[in-house]
């Protein structure tokens, strides 16, 4: 399960060791969607540290407002960016283990990941890792 507190400590630590300023955390408080994300803003771009609330995976991935959209929860697979002077230091955080965007992007394969719920594979199909372990599922 992942500390909240460990998470917003990496997303900051991340952000001032890249040149980079946490803008934004969302924690993962309702149903969906499952991940906490940390919105960091550098000169010319930001990007979004997400991380499952019952894992201690981290990855990055393109920002994403998580709201309502005309009446609509915004939902659908996250999409993973390289960032590899971030994710250095991500990997440096302690108790957390940082996926890149190639391995989250790969086929999923469930016996790798026993712990998600074998009932979400097979309703929802999970065609990535990275829709495994990030998603919208209620």
């Amino acid at each position: 399960m992942t500390d909240l507190r460990a998470f917003r400590r990496a997303c900051y630590e991340a952000a001032r060791r890249t040149g980079g300023r946490v803008v934004g955390l969302r924690p993962a408080d309702g149903a969906t969607p499952n991940f906490h994300l940390g919105l960091i803003a550098y000169r010319d771009h930001s990007v979004a540290v997400v991380s499952p609330r019952d894992s201690t995976v981290l990855a990055v991935a393109e920002p994403r407002e998580i709201g309502w959209t005309s009446g609509v929860r915004e939902a659908g697979p996250l999409t993973f960016v390289d960032a590899p002077e971030l994710v250095a230091v991500l990997a440096e955080q302690p108790g957390f283990e940082v996926i890149t965007a190639a391995c989250l992007d790969s086929p999923f394969d469930a016996a790798a990941w026993p712990r998600i719920d074998p009932g979400d594979i097979e309703y929802w199909k999970p065609a990535t890792l990275g829709e495994a372990l990030f998603n919208y599922w209620d």
